[in-house]
C-alpha cells in the first residue's frame, strides 16, 4: 500500500509540475549563419528518457554541428527557434518557490568572424509558445498572456502595443508579431509603418493555426482552408490543412491525411520522393523547409540542392509535448516520447467532428477476489483492518506532505523526456524575490554587455575560492583575486549562502538580504558607466552560487592605504585631494546622470578602491537604491549602511535622499584629514566617532592639529587647498541634509582645491548658505 501510495502522490506531484497550458512549441530551428551556411536543429530523444537532446548539423557539413556551450546535455528544452545568425532555445519549466512554473530562454548568436556569443535573455514565467522572425524572438507568458520579446527594443519601447492581447500561437515576420486572442480571432501588431498592409488587414473569423513570413501571413480556418493576407503572393492551393508554415515566397502546407502541399515562386514543390509522406509538423526560415514524419519521426528538409539530395537530418525528433489529456487523438506511438499516463496530441482538423477527450491510460483492473464465506470474526478483523489501514494511509498523507514541504530542494523522480530534475533542484532553495528581480533584469535586457560565467570557469580561476585568493569582504560576501582562462585579472564577489528552506527566520531573513544585495549590484552596475565607478564584467548564477566578477582594483581600497599601510603612496595632500576628487566624480554621476538616479547608501574609504593607475573608483552597490527625483524630496525606508559613515538625519527619520550620501563623503574626507578611522578608539581606550573629534578642530580654526602626522606637513602652496576641503567636509557632515552641499558642488570645491595645490590661491570659508 505505501509503495502504491508513493507512487499515486509522485504521479500527483509530477503532473502539478507539468505545464499543460502549453499547447505546442517548436522543436525543430532553422538559422542562416551566414549566406553560404545554414545550422538545422532539433529536439531529439535522448535513450533513458530523462531530457531531450538538442542537436544540430549545417548545410557545409552534414557530419553534425557541436554548439559552444552544449546546454543540450544540461537542460531539458521544450522548444528551439533560430533567424539570421541566432538560435535560441526554450526551457522546461520547472517549479521554483513561488506558485509559477519557471522557465529560461537562452540563444547563441553567430558572429561573422566565426565565433558564438552565449547569452541568456530571459528567466521567469514559464512562456506557452514561442517563434521568432530574421531578427527576433517573441514569447507569450502562460500565467499572465503576456506577449514579451527580445532583440526588438523598437518593438518594446512602444507602448500603444496592447501586450496582453494574445492568448497562444505567437508567429513572427519581419517587424511585426501574430497571435490568437482567447477566441480564436487574429491580432498582428507591428513596429513599422511598412507592416500596415499586415496589422490592419487581418481577417475575421476563428482560426486553429498562424504562421508568419517576410512580409505575409497565412492561417488554417475554422473549415480547413487557408486564409492568407499581406503582400501580393501565388495563388495558394484548396483543401482541407491542419497547419502550414511559410518561407521567403516559399509556401507549405499540411493536408488533413498527413501529407504535404508546397508551392511559391520559381516553381517551388515538396520533392517527388516525399510527396506521399505523412508529416506532423512543419518549420521553414527563408527558403529551406523541414519537416517530421509521422511513421518514424525522422526529420526530412528541402529548398536547396544539398537538402533535397541528402534531406534525412536527425532522427527521433520530439513531436511535440507530452501532456495529460488531447481532445482530438494522440500520435502514433508517443509512448516512445512519454512516460507513464503522459501523451501527445494529434492537431485538431476543423471540418471533422473530434473524438471525444482521451483520458489518460489508467492501469488494468484488479483480479476479482475469490469466493468464500465470510464468519462473524472474519468480519470484525476486515473492520479493524480497514481502520488501521486508513490510520496508517492518514499518517503517511501527513508524513509525505511535511516531507515536501520541509525539503524544497528535493523533488520526486519523473522520467519524462521534457523534466529536469537537476535544474529544478538547483532553482529551487532560490529566493523568490532573487529569482523575480534577475529575472526582469536579464529579461529587460540591462544585462546586455555583462558576461555570464560558468561556475566551473570561477572555481577554477579562484582555485576553488582558496584563503589565499581571498582579498576582502564586501555587502554580501567575500572578494578573491581571480585569473580568467584568457590571462585577464579579475575581482570575484561570492555571496555567502545558505541553502536550506527550514532554518530559523533570522538566517532565512540574511539570506534575503544577500540575494537582494547580489541583484542590487548586478542591477545597478549593469546600468552605469563611468571611470571612477568600478566596472562589473559579468556574473554567475548556478547551483546556488552567486557570484559577481569585476576589474581587478591593483592598489586596494583607500581604507587600507589609510589606516593599515604603514607608508603609501597617497601620502601627500595633492593625492589624497585627487583621490577624493575622483570618488566625489563618481557619487555625482550616480546622482545626477544616472537614468533613475542612484543612492549608495554605502560611501565609506573601504568602498573606494584604486586601480593601478591610482584612481579612486566607487564600488558595492549591495545597499544601493534608486533614488527620489531630487534633493528635497526622499525615500521612507528602515535605515541601512555602516556605522560611522550614517547619516544621522536617515537613521533618526528613517528618511533618505541623496544628501545621506552627501554626509558618508564628508566622513570620508575627514578620515583623509585626519588619518582617523570613522569609529576609533582614543588613548583611554573610549569609542569615538571621527565627526565629533575632528569638526571642532576645523570649526575653530585649528585643523594642523589633526592633521594626519603620516603625511609630510602642507606647504605653503598646499595648505589653502587643505584647509579648503577641512571646511567642506565639515559642511557634508552638518546634521541637517538641506545645509549639506550636493554633489556636484563637492566635485567644483575640490576640483579647485586640487588646483590650488599648484598655485598661491585665494580662498573663502565653505559656507552653509551657499552650500545648501
Amino acid at each position: 500500500m505505501a509503495d502504491s501510495l508513493l507512487a499515486l502522490f509522485s504521479l500527483a506531484f509530477f503532473l502539478f509540475l507539468n505545464f499543460p497550458s502549453i499547447s505546442s512549441l517548436p522543436t525543430v530551428s532553422i538559422s542562416h549563419i551566414n549566406s553560404n551556411q545554414t545550422l538545422i536543429c532539433a529536439l531529439t530523444k535522448s535513450p533513458t528518457q530523462q531530457r531531450t537532446r538538442l542537436n544540430c548539423t549545417t548545410t557545409s557539413s552534414p557530419d553534425g554541428f557541436q554548439l559552444p556551450i552544449n546546454e543540450g546535455n544540461r537542460y531539458p528544452f521544450v522548444g528551439i527557434v533560430g533567424g539570421a545568425g541566432f538560435l535560441c532555445a526554450l526551457s522546461s519549466p520547472f517549479s521554483n518557490p513561488s506558485t509559477t512554473p519557471t522557465s529560461f530562454l537562452v540563444c547563441w548568436r553567430f558572429l561573422n568572424n566565426g565565433s558564438t556569443v552565449y547569452k541568456r535573455v530571459y528567466l521567469g514565467p514559464s512562456l506557452q509558445d514561442i517563434d521568432s522572425g530574421d531578427s527576433h524572438v517573441c514569447g507569450i507568458v502562460s500565467a499572465t498572456n503576456q506577449l514579451l520579446c527580445w532583440q526588438w527594443d523598437q518593438f518594446n519601447d512602444d507602448s500603444n502595443v496592447n501586450r496582453s492581447q494574445f492568448r497562444s500561437s505567437v508567429t513572427v515576420g519581419e517587424n511585426y508579431v501574430c497571435g490568437f486572442s482567447e477566441f480564436g480571432e487574429i491580432r498582428c501588431v507591428g513596429s513599422s509603418s511598412n507592416t500596415f498592409n499586415i496589422t490592419n488587414s487581418s481577417p475575421v473569423g476563428n482560426y486553429s493555426v498562424i504562421s508568419a513570413g517576410y512580409n505575409r501571413v497565412c492561417a488554417v480556418n475554422s473549415t480547413g482552408g487557408l486564409d492568407c493576407w499581406g503582400d501580393a503572393m501565388i495563388s495558394k492551393p484548396n483543401g482541407v490543412f491542419k497547419s502550414v508554415s511559410m518561407g521567403d515566397n516559399r509556401f507549405c502546407a499540411i493536408r488533413d491525411n498527413g501529407t504535404v502541399i508546397c508551392w511559391g515562386g520559381n516553381g517551388f514543390s515538396l520533392p517527388e520522393n516525399l510527396r506521399q509522406v505523412s508529416f506532423e509538423a512543419l518549420q521553414a526560415n527563408r527558403g529551406i523547409f523541414c519537416g517530421i514524419l509521422t511513421s518514424n519521426y525522422s526529420l526530412y528538409c528541402w529548398g536547396n540542392e544539398s537538402l533535397n539530395s541528402n534531406s534525412i537530418i536527425f532522427t527521433d525528433v520530439i513531436p511535440g509535448l507530452c501532456t495529460t489529456t488531447c481532445n482530438c487523438g494522440t500520435i502514433p506511438n508517443y509512448g516512445s516520447f512519454c512516460s507513464r499516463t503522459l501523451m501527445i496530441c494529434k492537431p485538431c482538423v476543423y471540418n471533422q467532428d473530434p473524438p471525444e477527450s482521451v483520458p489518460p491510460p489508467v492501469p488494468p483492473p484488479l483480479p476479482p477476489p475469490r469466493k468464500s464465506g465470510w464468519s462473524t470474526k472474519m468480519v470484525a478483523f476486515l473492520v479493524v483492518g480497514i481502520i488501521g489501514c486508513s490510520s496508517i494511509l492518514a499518517v503517511l498523507i501527513f508524513l509525505i506532505f511535511r516531507f515536501c514541504k520541509s525539503n524544497e530542494g528535493s523533488r520526486v523522480h519523473d522520467s519524462g523526456p521534457m523534466e529536469d530534475i537537476q535544474i529544478a533542484s538547483q532553482l529551487q532553495t532560490s529566493n523568490r524575490i532573487l529569482v523575480k528581480k534577475l529575472s526582469h533584469l536579464i529579461s529587460t535586457g540591462n544585462a546586455n554587455h555583462l558576461e555570464e560565467f560558468t561556475l566551473q570557469t570561477i572555481i577554477n580561476a579562484t582555485d576553488n575560492f582558496s584563503d589565499e585568493n581571498r582579498i576582502g569582504i564586501g555587502s554580501f560576501g567575500s572578494v578573491y583575486r581571480a585569473i580568467l582562462p584568457n590571462g585577464q585579472k579579475v575581482a570575484v564577489k561570492r555571496a555567502e549562502s545558505t541553502s536550506s528552506s527550514s532554518l530559523p527566520g533570522g538566517t532565512k531573513k540574511r539570506q534575503e538580504d544577500t540575494d537582494n544585495a547580489f541583484v542590487n549590484e548586478l542591477e545597478f552596475l549593469s546600468r552605469v558607466n563611468h571611470k571612477n565607478l568600478v566596472q562589473l564584467l559579468g556574473f554567475c548564477e548556478e547551483n546556488n552560487e552567486l557570484v559577481l566578477v569585476y576589474e581587478f582594483m591593483e592598489k586596494g581600497s583607500l581604507h587600507e592605504h589609510l589606516h593599515e599601510f604603514f607608508s603609501s603612496d597617497i601620502m601627500s595632500w595633492p593625492a589624497r585631494i585627487k583621490l577624493a576628487l575622483d570618488a566625489a566624480r563618481g557619487v555625482e554621476y550616480l546622482h545626477v546622470y544616472a537614468e533613475p538616479p542612484i543612492i549608495h547608501r554605502d560611501i565609506k574609504s573601504s568602498n573606494i578602491l584604486l586601480d593601478g593607475d591610482w584612481t579612486g573608483k566607487v564600488s558595492d552597490f549591495g545597499l544601493s537604491l534608486m533614488g527620489p527625483p531630487d534633493d528635497g524630496s526622499h525615500l521612507s525606508l528602515r535605515a541601512a549602511g555602516t556605522v560611522g559613515y550614517m547619516d544621522p538625519e536617515y537613521y533618526k527619520f528613517e528618511q533618505l535622499n541623496a544628501k545621506s550620501d552627501v554626509y558618508s563623503f564628508g566622513v570620508v574626507l575627514l578620515e583623509l584629514l585626519s588619518g582617523l578611522r570613522a569609529i576609533h578608539k582614543n588613548e583611554a581606550g573610549e569609542r569615538r566617532n571621527v565627526v565629533d573629534v575632528v569638526v571642532p578642530y576645523i570649526v575653530h580654526e585649528e585643523m594642523h592639529r589633526i592633521l594626519d602626522h603620516k603625511v609630510p606637513p602642507p606647504t605653503p602652496f598646499e595648505i589653502e587647498a587643505v584647509k579648503y576641503v577641512g571646511y567642506l567636509a565639515v559642511d557634508c557632515v552638518t546634521l541637517e541634509g538641506r545645509d549639506r552641499p550636493c554633489m556636484s558642488e563637492v566635485v567644483s570645491c575640490l576640483e579647485r582645491a586640487l588646483t590650488a595645490c599648484l598655485t598661491v590661491p585665494s580662498f573663502s570659508h565653505s559656507s552653509n548658505s551657499s552650500s545648501a
